[in-house]
């Protein structure tokens, strides 16, 4: 896979939907990387190959991951 990087790039130059999302001032300087993206088809052909993906899938404590984490962390605050 290839990439082209464009580094210092203002984003006042950046188009309108980019500016839009990136909600900085437009005199800001970015840089921009853009990839080809890889086919949903290969990520989930990748992802039945890994038997690690998925692992935690079926346990009942990580439905709500949010709430699960905080309970970890609450001894440490």
């Amino acid at each position: 896979m290839s990439a082209i990087i464009i580094e210092h790039v203002k984003v006042s130059e950046l188009p309108e939907d980019w500016r839009a999302r990136l909600r900085t001032a437009a005199d800001a300087r970015v840089t921009v990387r853009i990839e080809e993206e890889t086919e949903s088809r290969e990520v989930a052909e990748q992802e039945a190959e890994n038997p690690l993906f998925g692992m935690w899938r079926d346990r009942e404590e990580l439905s709500d991951v949010e709430a699960y984490v905080r309970k970890l962390r609450a001894p440490r605050f």
